[in-house]
């Protein structure tokens, strides 16, 4: 039977130990041999202000139809809940009240 690429343990050891390093904090990297880290390619103000422009042009807004349709909803859904809960409240008020009618009568 053949082995899959990169099943044999050398490699499997190789992976292990990338693995540990990559998990290691950053002080504990003295046993392994570490490539040292590229620095950062710096970007200036004017580079980044294009980016940021070129990113915010990607946004797609919603129009003041959908932004109105969506307010509305809302608030339907603000009442409907409200209601909701003012007739569960009522129901429970009434059935404590009842309890509490039944308890003193006794």
């Amino acid at each position: 039977m053949a082995r899959k690429p990169g099943s044999s343990p050398s490699a499997i050891k190789n992976r292990a130990a990338k693995t540990a390093a990559a998990m290691a904090p950053a002080g504990a990297g003295a046993t392994t041999a570490a490539a040292p880290a590229a620095p950062k390619k710096k970007t200036n103000p004017v580079q980044f202000f294009r980016e940021v422009r070129a990113e915010a042009r990607k946004i797609t807004w919603t129009t003041r139809k959908e932004t109105w349709i969506t307010s509305v909803m809302v608030f339907i859904m603000v009442v409907v809940a409200s209601l909701f809960f003012m007739a569960v409240d009522g129901g429970l008020g009434f059935a404590v009240n009842q309890l509490l009618k039944l308890a003193t009568a006794a």
